[in-house]
């Protein structure tokens, strides 16, 4: 796998694909820059060792061309903090003020260019648009994992120009290693947490991990379609109806594969989506109607806490509740503090998809895990066995 680490720099403008798409507030402040750090590394290797850098990425998804609120300006501040140095903005990322200000680049400086998807091509595919961004650097280097599973213009059809020029940032190597290590060469028992609301969304990664895992623990919303489908009365929870077969076929793969699989018995029930409903504790197969599920319960939370504990390496993707309301956190918060002291205990833990980094920022215990990924969708996909073109494109 060729990295920044084995590239020589000196003199070159290295053309970066970052993942900037980052939340802004009413003010447009960056509200989380965890993805705007995450890059750092990979931007300073490359201005030590004697190079400048052309960062590029997207931001929203802006619908109409140019929009104010969507412009990559508004990450300049966070980005120059980061530095310790002054960036350098193209008000566009190809034509004239692009090209002059990438050509006039000197080694150690930084040039920001808007946002990409001001332009339709960006998201086509476009090579004719590809070739525009690749004529502002000489090599190429791709470091949004974020973006890895889309066959963008900036993450795909770009690194095409650079045969033999193109390699991974520090970040997106990182992140293929965390996943690689998690499932093909991790210390038993693996564990895989599947928290979300909807089985659809996860029902392709579930399939896969039954192949992989030792134990597969289920909550969220998804837990109580595994529920009605196996006989339970639900109230008004969340079910996906069309998935009730599918539920009863992922409890009878993983009977038969040897998988422990863990679902919610027992789960924290209110009258109203809301934080502030009336709320009491109910079985998850005895949900009075008029009342939703809205958090795993107490007898839930510590089968699934035992486990994690248990755990060689452990991969969590999505939330067991809806956390972002303190009174249906604390399942969510207690699998993030089991995974905590797994970890502690030596196993190598890798946290993905954005509630489930969310919630590991949330309650502060980031710095307590083996690796956060920056990419929810990409890193779905990469589980699954999918060849994400981003990375296809380094690499052949």
């Amino acid at each position: 796998m060729k990295t920044v680490r084995d590239y020589d720099f000196s003199g070159k403008r290295a053309l970066i694909r970052v993942d900037f798409n980052v939340p802004l507030d009413e003010q447009f402040n960056v509200t989380d820059d965890t993805r705007i750090k995450a890059s750092m590394p990979t931007i300073n290797l490359i201005l030590q060792k004697g190079g400048s850098v052309i960062l590029m990425s997207h931001l929203g998804r802006p619908k109409n061309g140019p929009t104010p609120e969507f412009s990559l300006k508004h990450v300049i501040s966070t980005l120059e903090k980061y530095l310790g140095k002054k960036v350098k903005f193209a008000e566009d990322c190809i034509g004239a003020d692009a090209q002059s200000l990438s050509k006039d680049l000197k080694p150690g400086e930084v040039l920001l260019l808007e946002n990409l998807r001001f332009y339709k091509e960006e998201e086509k595919g476009d090579e004719a648009f590809s070739q525009k961004l690749a004529s502002l650097g000489d090599c190429y280097v791709n470091d949004a994992f974020g973006t890895a599973h889309r066959a963008h213009a900036s993450t795909t059809i770009v690194a095409k120009f650079f045969p033999k020029d193109k390699m991974f940032g520090l970040l997106l190597a990182g992140e293929l290693e965390s996943i690689d290590k998690a499932l093909k060469t991790g210390k038993k028992p693996l564990t895989a947490i599947m928290g979300g609301s909807k089985v659809s969304s996860k029902i392709s990664i579930i399939t896969q991990l039954l192949d992989k895992v030792d134990v597969l623990i289920i909550g969220g919303g998804m837990g109580y379609t595994f529920s009605k489908a196996q006989g339970g009365d639900v109230g008004n929870s969340k079910v996906e109806d069309d998935y009730l077969e599918m539920a009863l076929d992922i409890v009878k793969k993983a009977k038969e594969k040897g998988v422990k699989l863990y679902l919610p018995t027992d789960c924290v029930i209110a009258d109203d989506f809301s934080n502030d409903a009336h709320t009491k504790v109910s079985s998850n197969r005895s949900i009075p109607s008029g009342w939703q599920g809205l958090d795993v319960g107490p007898e839930t939370i510590k089968s699934f806490s035992a486990a994690i504990e248990g755990a060689g390496t452990i991969l969590w993707n999505g939330p067991v509740g809806v956390f972002e309301m303190t009174k249906f956190e604390n399942g969510t918060k207690s699998v993030a503090n089991a995974i905590v002291t797994a970890t502690q205990k030596g196993a190598f833990s890798l946290i993905g998809g954005g509630d489930s980094v969310a919630a590991i920022n949330k309650y502060h215990l980031g710095d307590q895990v083996s690796y956060i990924s920056t990419g929810g969708g990409a890193m779905l996909e990469y589980l699954e066995g999918q060849v994400l073109p981003g990375v296809d494109a380094i690499l052949n």
